[in-house]
């Protein structure tokens, strides 16, 4: 390893006290550096507390107790700590995030900051697997990628003309991640992201190179559109129907069927009087042409959810006038960061400073997932439930509000439009990207009614004002509750899932498996989305780990399928429903597309993120029938889905 202490010196300047501490412990061994006084204050709200609360002196002499273990350990010093056994991990957690941390937690925290998959390609093992994937999005992706590890064949049916799934797609400006990039990555695949929050086309470009480095191209088809499935119980098989581009038909077999389509990809379009016949041009958001020009024209934003706050920043300024017309106030949470690249000096220190990527994303996982639950749960105790679940809720209440008032000191009407009256995050948080500075611009206009109409080159609110435009920018969500909406996924006894489920009201054992539809696996199923926050990368690999799971349990039963037991299904339903009735998305206050017309909560998971990891490390086998032998490969196809362009051999 070739580097000067120079090239250390100035890199170590720009370091995260609290992680250099924890990198400090386990090259040295030396206890001091996680007790007073170099133990870190507490972080406030999502900031990344670089300087750890440490007065000026001290973070010097971490700073240049830094540089001397490291170059030590280049120069060929062991590691006195290479894995932190459980007392040592319940001694540095404390002290790196600044407050108790539950027990519970150091097993799951260690993971992320150690994380154990063998991707190695494997010999084909005996009774070889195989799996049609819809969907090349992140969750199609890692699964592809473990699937693979395992000796399983794969194939992958994308219905775009890209790859990556929202991030393929999406081009409307402005569009980013609303987490820390170093957080809303794989453990599969190492990045230098340029910006804390990276920006759509950096996201793509990450997820084309996992395709690259773990050589999945040739197993991805796109522009092909799965339109149908049915499970075949004389061979235990699935038969997937596609159209191509083109337009012709093809048929896949498989032993295992897995839906990887997600919950953005369905526009939500309103059904407003008057939209065929608008004079001007309507777009909604997740079908925006970079080519569209807004300059000089006059913009309406429908909506005040995470895309239009992206959006606003981005155009304002070119059009001349942007008119935002708002439904529901959201609240916003202070993000300093949003729009700052990452100093070369942090890559350098991820890349070459032993532990420091481990610690660096061990911080982001905490402060951006389980943290803030409590804050979610109903204290039936609680005097001020109309405004606010608990204690500690309210306190998010107070301060968001704080910041809100402050950023629109000087717009008192825009203070009193743009103020929620529902609790803290029971809508999806969002982040402040200099939306509030967008909205006080002389340029734009905030109506706090919604959109009922279009008429003529106007649109038309519910009190009737009427509003000349030219571009209608509707960034009003996605079909989210309607699960596998263009799929016709036929299981047993000729029963299509969408009427097992009813409208709206998909269910799934651990949001994945279905009783009735043997070797179906949903990923980014029901109840899977993590309201509370968290990185949908790291639930994409606790869905990868049970998947994995669920087909060496196949092998090892020398079954044929596999599917939830009923009473299991419903129970865990049953439980998931419970849950939510004592959480804030359940609350009356305020409409979200997390829940469905009949107030169902259909979207998010209801317990925390190390539940999800616990659930998911590996498959209860007793909560599943094991049917079948084991087939060595799939035979046969169901007639009515028989075409001339049958590929059963190219799985």
């Amino acid at each position: 390893m070739v580097w000067s202490r120079v090239e250390l010196k100035d890199a170590v300047e720009v370091a995260n006290v609290p992680v250099l501490l924890m990198v400090l412990f386990q090259l040295t061994g030396d206890s001091k550096w996680l007790r007073d006084p170099y133990r870190p204050s507490r972080s406030k709200g999502l900031d990344d507390h670089e300087s750890g609360g440490l007065p000026a002196e001290r973070q010097s002499e971490v700073r240049a107790a830094a540089v001397t273990a490291i170059e030590a350990w280049r120069d060929g010093t062991a590691v006195a700590v290479p894995r932190p056994g459980p007392d040592e991990l319940a001694a540095m957690m404390p002290c790196f995030l600044g407050e108790d941390v539950p027990v519970e937690y150091l097993e799951l925290l260690d993971s992320v900051a150690h994380p154990d998959v063998d991707i190695s390609a494997p010999t084909a093992p005996a009774g070889r697997r195989t799996a049609v994937i819809v969907g090349a999005g992140i969750s199609g992706i890692i699964a592809a990628i473990r699937l693979r590890a395992e000796g399983v064949d794969c194939r992958i049916l994308e219905r775009s003309e890209t790859t990556s799934g929202a991030w393929g797609v999406n081009h409307y400006p402005g569009c980013g991640v609303d987490i820390p990039s170093y957080w809303y990555s794989s453990s599969l695949l190492d990045w230098d992201w340029s910006e804390h929050f990276a920006r759509r086309p950096e996201v793509d470009a990450y997820l084309k190179q996992m395709i690259e480095t773990y050589g999945l191209e040739d197993v991805i088809e796109l522009g092909t559109l799965v339109v149908g499935a049915v499970f075949d119980e004389d061979t235990s098989t699935w038969t997937v129907r596609s159209v191509d581009i083109g337009g012709t038909e093809q048929v896949d077999v498989c032993d295992v069927l897995i839906t990887a389509v997600g919950t953005f990809g369905t526009p939500r379009l309103p059904d407003w009087p008057g939209i065929e016949q608008f004079e001007g041009e309507v777009i909604h958001s997740a079908r925006w042409d970079e080519a569209t020009d807004l300059s000089g024209k006059r913009v309406a934003i429908v909506g005040t959810g995470a895309s239009a706050m992206q959006m606003l920043p981005a155009i304002a300024g070119a059009p001349e006038r942007v008119t935002v017309f708002q439904r529901t106030p959201q609240w916003v949470a202070p993000c300093p960061k949003y729009f700052d690249k990452i100093d070369p000096r942090i890559h350098w220190l991820i890349n070459n400073v032993p532990f420091y990527r481990a610690w660096y994303k061990v911080r982001l996982a905490w402060t951006w997932s389980d943290k803030i639950y409590t804050s979610l749960q109903r204290d039936p105790e609680w005097p001020h439930l109309e405004r606010s679940l608990n204690q500690r809720n309210d306190g998010h209440r107070a301060f968001f509000t704080r910041y809100l008032m402050e950023k629109l000191e000087d717009s008192p009407d825009l203070q009193a439009a743009c103020l929620p009256d529902y609790p803290p995050f029971g809508k999806r948080m969002l982040l402040d990207n200099g939306w509030f500075e967008a909205l006080q611009r002389d340029d734009v206009d905030l109506v706090a009614e919604p959109v009922t109409a279009l008429e003529g080159p106007c649109v038309v609110t519910a009190s009737g004002e009427r509003i000349e435009t030219d571009v209608v920018a509707v960034c009003t969500g996605y079909a989210a509750d309607e699960y596998l909406k263009d799929l016709k996924i036929v299981g047993r006894h000729g029963k299509e899932i969408h009427e097992f489920w009813g409208p709206h009201d998909a269910r799934a054992y651990l949001g994945m498996t279905v009783p009735g539809y043997p070797n179906l696996i949903i990923l980014n199923g029901p109840n899977l989305n993590t309201g509370a926050g968290g990185s949908y990368f790291f639930v994409a690999e606790c869905q990868a780990d049970y998947v994995v799971d669920l087909v060496r349990a196949l092998r090892a039963n020398a079954a044929a399928t596999f599917e939830p037991k009923r009473l299991v299904f419903d129970k865990y339903n049953e439980e998931v429903d419970a849950a939510h009735d004592e959480m804030i998305w359940t609350h009356p206050g305020m409409s979200t597309y997390y829940r469905n017309d009949r107030g169902r909560v259909v979207l998010n998971w209801p317990w925390r993120l190390i539940d999800l990891w616990r659930a998911t490390r590996s498959v209860e086998r007793s909560a599943f029938e094991w049917t079948g032998t084991e087939k060595a490969s799939p035979a046969g196809v169901p007639e009515q889905l028989l075409t001339a362009d049958k590929r059963t051999d190219r799985l």
